[in-house]
């Protein structure tokens, strides 16, 4: 991961993004409550039809000076419902960047956070960002598949992270196994060689740069165990 934009903030405090391939940056990680050798990350993807936001952290907050030189940004999604913070309403405030989530997760997320609009189906945003919803974890979870001109990201929330390198699930006692599985072999079939997952482990890589063969033995390994 390279470095990437820094800026001083008052107190001293150094905010950056580091770029990951070019065009996408990863915020400086925040340590999970519930899962302390876990971190999470916030995405900025860098588009000439405007930048978005996938997922979030309070990191973000140190980060906008950053952002805006990146160019700021156009939109805000979420991966599911237990993504909801007040650090969404900050974004949009600060970028003017509305946000969206499925509409089967905007109730949980609207207690939290101000949701401008939903969607319940996949689609594309311009002709580079599709939206897939892959209920399973909740039922709005959903993965995003960028198209960068030189790859082919997916970002897949918690549905799958990496923990020590292996790729795994977060099937909870709320989650649809059934559903959870459905989404699985989705994922199985799509065209990607970049896996963005919103949780790693701390002090290793957030990505996994992926070939066919792999996502496949992956996730067959994954879709047998539910």
């Amino acid at each position: 991961m390279e470095t990437g934009a820094r800026r001083v903030h008052p107190g001293g405090m150094i905010a950056q993004l580091d770029t990951v391939i070019p065009g996408l940056h990863a915020s400086a990680p925040e340590r999970l409550p519930f899962g302390t050798s876990l971190d999470i990350r916030a995405y900025l993807l860098e588009r000439e039809a405007g930048n978005l936001l996938l997922y979030r952290s309070d990191t973000l907050r140190r980060e906008a000076a950053a952002i805006r030189e990146r160019g700021g940004i156009v939109r805000q999604y979420l991966n599911h419902r237990h993504e909801a913070a007040p650090v969404s309403d900050w974004v949009t405030e600060t970028f003017g960047a509305p946000l969206f989530v499925h509409a089967d997760d905007a109730e949980a997320v609207s207690a939290v956070s101000h949701v401008r609009a939903t969607f319940s189906r996949r689609h594309m945003l311009d002709d580079d960002f599709e939206v897939i919803p892959t209920p399973g974890h909740t039922p709005g979870a959903t993965a995003y598949l960028w198209d960068t001109g030189d790859h082919r990201v997916l970002f897949t929330g918690d549905t799958l992270y990496l923990s020590r390198g292996r790729w795994q699930t977060a099937v909870l006692d709320s989650s649809d196994p059934v559903r959870y599985r459905e989404s699985l072999e989705l994922i199985r079939g799509l065209d990607f060689d970049v896996l963005v997952p919103s949780i790693a482990t701390a002090g290793e890589p957030p990505y996994a740069l992926v070939e066919r063969d792999e996502i496949e033995q992956r996730l067959d390994e994954l879709i047998e165990r539910l």
